[in-house]
């Protein structure tokens, strides 16, 4: 009776790779990477509901007038906003401005 050897399964082509040595030639960059807004935690004061903000975050929405349904709080404060399109989208509210609104009559001066 002979020894049976042991079936090798050589590595999967999607294993982990290590991280490349420092100073190596090789870029640790990685351009998916996502970036974080360390601002968005302390949210924009003085918005309410009600308000009229435009929406500065890039994507589908970018500088569309929108109007605040409701705020919500939290880590990251949002708001639930309506655009004038008439979509709804939540909002995180460092990426809402306010604009004035163009249907009040502008303010006394004296």
């Amino acid at each position: 009776m002979t020894k049976r050897q042991k079936t090798f399964y050589p590595p999967a082509k999607t294993s982990t790779r290590r991280a490349p040595a420092p100073g190596s030639d090789q870029s640790a960059v990685r351009p998916n990477l996502a970036s974080i807004d360390l601002r968005a935690g302390a949210g924009r004061p003085g918005l309410s509901v009600g308000d009229r903000v435009r929406i500065q975050a890039s994507g589908q929405f970018n500088g569309e007038i929108a109007t605040i349904e409701r705020l919500i709080g939290g880590p990251i404060p949002a708001a639930v906003v309506r655009t004038e399109s008439g979509s709804s989208r939540h909002a995180r509210t460092i990426d809402l401005e306010p604009v004035r609104d163009s249907h009040s009559p502008p303010a006394a001066t004296t």
